[in-house]
């Protein structure tokens, strides 16, 4: 089934970028406003994002993707997401929804239930082995509702 895109058609404009330079856009279905997104990212970020959005696709066949609240989702079922990517001043915030799951657990806590945050950081050295990792055990669990 082909996924469906919904939102503004993209113009010629940049889009803002909100603070931290997370970049604001409509919210949309699919690879394009995905898309938007990392291209509408300000330096070092846009490189880590093109770099995530791969790997995820590379780790997750026929990963589901969507913009909500200005943030990449990436999920498996329709309406149901693993993971979240949101840009800010000094690090880039990957949230697995079911994180408190996932072995080993990510490192920064959440108030939020069963959600663990990992941030990548512009000289961070990036593990793409646990990051694959966490994204194959993340994709098996029941996703967020949103």
């Amino acid at each position: 089934m082909a996924e469906k895109t919904v939102g503004k058609a993209t113009n010629t404009a940049s889009p803002v970028l909100l603070s931290g330079g997370n970049p604001q856009i409509a919210k949309g279905y699919g690879d394009a406003p995905v898309q938007a997104y990392i291209a509408a990212l300000p330096g070092w970020k846009q490189d880590v994002m093109r770099r995530l959005d791969a790997l995820i696709v590379r780790t997750v066949p026929g990963v589901r993707k969507a913009i909500k609240w200005n943030s990449p989702l990436y999920g498996v079922e329709e309406g149901s997401w693993f993971l979240s990517v949101h840009a800010y001043n000094h690090y880039m915030k990957v949230a697995f929804f079911r994180g408190t799951s996932l072995l080993p657990v990510p490192e920064v806590e959440s108030k939020s239930g069963d959600t663990r945050y990992h941030h990548i950081h512009e000289h961070d050295e990036f593990d793409q082995d646990r990051f694959a990792d966490w994204l194959k055990q993340a994709s098996r669990l029941p996703g967020e509702r949103m």
